[in-house]
C-alpha cells in the first residue's frame, strides 16, 4: 500500500494520557505505525489544564501539515500544542486543551442533537470533556484538509467513544476525510456483562436503549453508536467483541484488528531465565518481610502466581480465581505435595496507605539483614587471619569470631520482629475495608494466610511500580519474577496482561471469553503446548469452570524445576505471534479498505 500520498490522524482519550489498556495499545503501535507511515503519521490526545505530560516534547518546527493545520487552531484562540511523544518510535503528538470548548458547549451539544440525535441532556463530567475535545479535534481535521495545509488525502483513525464525536460531524459537513473507528469494548456489554449471569447466551434478546436508560449511560451509548455507523470501516479487537457489537452498536465490524505489543521491549534473548531468577529473589525478600516474621517455609519449594488488572470483580476473574485458590489449597493440603504457592492479587483500589504493620516487618528484617552483613564480614575477617595463624589447621568455631555486641543485637532484632500474628492479606488500609469484594470473599473461605494454608494471599491493592517501598520493582519485573499470570476474565474484549506475562517469558491462564483467548483458540491451536492454559467458561457453569481452573493449578504445582524451565522456553519463543510486526498488518487491511474506495 502507498502511504506517500496519504497522510494519517490516529485519535484516543490515552495518547499521552494512561488511564487502562488502550494507553497500552497506541503506546506499544507507535513503532510499527512510524515505521510504516513515516512523517504522515500522526497523534492526537487531550491534554489537561497543567498537566503537561512529561512524556511530551514540543517541537518548534511547524514546516508540514500537522504543524500548519496547529498554527491555523492557535490563530482561533485555541491551546494546540504539536511535539514528540517520548515512547519506542516517537511518533509525532498534537495535545490539545479542550477547557475554552466549554465556553460554547451548549452549542455544540446542540448540533449533536439535532444533526445526530445524541442525548447528552444528563450531566457527566467525562462526556462533556469527550464533547469538548470531539470539537477541537473536528477542528483540526477540517483545517488539516483544507486547501493550502496539505495536498495529501486525509485519514482519521479514532478509538473508543471518548473521541467518537467528530465522525457523524465530519460524514455530515462532507469534509474529504476518510475515517475508522476501533471500539475496544462495548459500553453496554461491559455493564451487562457484570450485571447480567449468561451475559453471551441473553445477548441475541438485549434492547440496547432499554439498558442503556438502566445503567444511566444513554449519552455514551449514543456517541458510540454514532460513531461506529458513520464510520468508513468499523473494526473492533476480537471476534467475541465483533458478535457485541453487532447487536449493542448496530454494525458488524469490517475488520477484526487484534492487540499486539512491541515486543522488542520484552526480549531478553538468553537472559530471560537469568532476570526471572534476579526477579524472584525480590519477590522473595518481600516474601520473607511478608510472613517469614510469624512463620517460614522453603522459598526454594514455593510458586509465585499472581493476578492483576482494573478492579471488575467478576468480569476480569477475581471470583473464580479466588475460589480456584481455595480449592488448590484444599487438594496440596490432602495430597500433602511439598510446595507452597502465593498468590498476588494486584489491582487498583481506594486506601489510605501501605499497613504500617506491613511497612515495619519489612523494616526489621532489612535491620535483620544488616545485622547479619555485618557479622558476616567480621567473621570473614577473622576467619582468614585466624586459619593463616592457625598451628593446628583445625576448624575454629564461628562463633568466637562474633563479637557479644552484634550478637545480642541481632537476639534483639529478632525478638522484635518474630511474632504470633498472622501475615496481613491485605498489605493497605482500604477506604471501604468492610464492603471490598475480594477481602469479603477471602474471609468467607477462611483463607487468611494460616501457617497450615499450602496457598497464602497478598492482597496488594495498587499498583506495582518501582517507588512502592515494598516490592521497588517495575510492575514488568514483578511478572517476570512471577512462576504463573491467571486471567480467566468473564468479559475481556481483549486483555493485555496474559500477552505481557507471554512477552516476558512467563506461562498464563486465559479464559474462551476473553479476546485474547479467542485469538490463541483461532490461531494458536496447541495453547497449553505454548504454556497457554486455556479454561474453557463459555457454556460451562460456574462451578465446573471453577474445578476445572482449581485442576489446571494443581497440574502446573506439580511439575518439576525442569519442566517448568522447559515451559518458559516455549513461551518466550511463542511471544513472536503477539508482535506489532505480525499483527500490524490486520490494521493496515482496515486502512486498504477505505483507501480502495477513493
Amino acid at each position: 500500500m502507498d502511504v506517500h500520498k496519504k497522510i494519517l490522524v490516529e485519535v484516543a482519550w490515552e495518547v499521552c494520557n494512561q488511564v487502562g489498556g488502550i494507553y497500552t495499545v497506541i503506546r506499544s503501535k507507535a513503532p510499527s505505525m512510524v515505521e510504516l507511515w513515516g512523517d504522515n503519521y500522526c497523534l492526537i490526545g487531550p491534554l489537561f489544564p497543567n498537566k503537561m505530560p512529561a512524556e511530551f516534547e514540543p517541537t518548534d518546527n511547524y514546516n508540514d501539515a500537522f504543524g500548519r493545520a496547529v498554527l491555523k487552531m492557535q490563530k482561533l484562540g485555541l491551546e494546540v500544542h504539536y511535539g514528540t511523544w517520548l515512547v519506542s518510535g516517537k511518533p509525532k503528538v498534537i495535545l490539545m486543551n479542550f477547557s475554552k470548548v466549554y465556553e460554547r458547549l451548549n452549542e455544540v451539544k446542540y448540533f449533536l442533537w439535532s444533526n445526530h440525535q445524541i442525548d447528552t441532556k444528563q450531566y457527566d463530567e467525562l462526556v462533556d470533556q469527550t464533547i469538548a475535545l470531539g470539537e477541537m479535534v473536528r477542528i483540526f481535521l477540517e483545517k488539516l484538509s483544507e486547501p493550502g495545509t496539505t495536498t495529501k488525502k486525509v485519514h482519521a483513525h479514532f478509538h473508543e467513544w471518548m473521541v467518537g464525536t467528530p465522525i457523524p460531524q465530519i460524514k455530515k459537513q462532507k469534509l474529504p476525510i476518510k475515517t475508522v473507528f476501533t471500539t475496544h469494548a462495548t459500553q453496554l456489554g461491559r455493564y451487562l456483562a457484570m450485571d447480567v449471569p449468561d451475559f453471551y447466551d441473553i445477548l441475541p434478546k438485549v434492547d440496547w436503549l432499554k439498558e442503556a436508560n438502566r445503567f444511566g449511560v444513554l449519552s455514551k451509548v449514543l456517541i458510540e453508536r454514532a460513531a461506529s455507523q458513520d464510520a468508513d470501516i468499523f473494526t473492533t479487537v476480537s471476534d467475541i467483541t465483533a458478535q457485541e457489537c453487532e447487536i449493542l452498536v448496530g454494525r458488524k465490524p469490517e475488520v477484526i484488528t487484534p492487540n499486539g505489543l512491541n515486543i522488542e521491549r520484552f526480549v531478553a534473548l538468553h537472559e530471560f531465565q537469568n532476570l526471572h531468577l534476579e526477579y524472584k529473589q525480590k519477590i522473595n525478600q518481600f516474601v520473607m518481610g511478608h510472613f517469614f516474621h510469624s512463620y517460614s517455609f522453603d522459598l526454594e519449594k514455593t510458586l509465585y502466581f499472581f493476578t492483576s488488572g482494573r478492579f471488575e470483580y467478576t468480569n476480569k476473574g477475581f471470583d473464580i480465581t479466588i475460589d480456584a485458590i481455595n480449592s488448590l489449597n484444599k487438594k496440596m493440603q490432602k495430597s500433602g505435595i511439598d510446595m507452597t504457592v502465593v498468590l498476588f492479587i494486584v489491582t487498583n483500589r481506594p486506601t489510605y496507605s501501605i499497613n504500617s504493620k506491613a511497612l515495619q516487618s519489612r523494616a526489621i528484617m532489612e535491620e535483620v539483614r544488616d545485622t547479619c552483613t555485618a557479622i558476616r564480614k567480621q567473621v570473614g575477617e577473622r576467619l582468614f587471619y585466624s586459619s593463616a595463624y592457625n598451628p593446628d589447621q583445625k576448624m575454629p568455631s564461628l562463633n568466637d569470631f562474633v563479637d557479644e555486641y552484634w550478637k545480642l543485637r541481632l537476639r534483639r532484632t529478632l525478638m522484635s520482629w518474630k511474632n504470633d500474628e498472622l501475615p496481613y492479606v491485605v498489605t493497605h488500609d482500604l477506604v471501604d475495608q468492610e464492603h471490598d469484594a475480594i477481602l469479603n470473599h477471602l474471609k468467607s473461605l477462611k483463607l487468611a494466610n494460616d501457617k497450615n494454608d499450602k496457598v497464602k494471599i497478598v492482597y496488594h491493592p495498587d499498583f506495582i511500580s518501582s517507588t512502592n517501598p515494598l516490592f521497588g520493582m517495575e510492575y514488568h519485573q514483578f511478572v517476570r519474577g512471577c512462576h504463573l499470570g491467571i486471567f480467566p476474565s468473564y468479559y475481556e474484549p481483549w486483555g493485555y496482561t496474559p500477552l505481557e506475562c507471554i512477552a516476558s517469558g512467563i506461562p498464563t491462564v486465559t479464559s474462551d471469553l476473553s479476546g485474547f483467548g479467542d485469538y490463541v483458540q483461532n490461531y494458536l491451536p496447541y495453547e497449553e503446548a505454548n504454556g497457554i492454559y486455556m479454561l474453557k467458561r463459555r457454556h460451562n457453569d460456574y462451578a465446573k469452570s471453577t474445578e476445572t481452573l482449581a485442576n489446571m493449578l494443581f497440574s502446573f504445582v506439580q511439575l518439576t524445576r525442569r519442566e517448568r524451565i522447559t515451559q518458559r522456553n516455549v513461551v518466550e519463543n511463542s511471544a513472536e505471534n503477539f508482535s506489532w510486526n505480525y499483527l500490524i498488518k490486520y490494521y493496515m487491511d482496515a486502512y486498504k479498505m477505505i483507501l480502495e474506495d477513493e
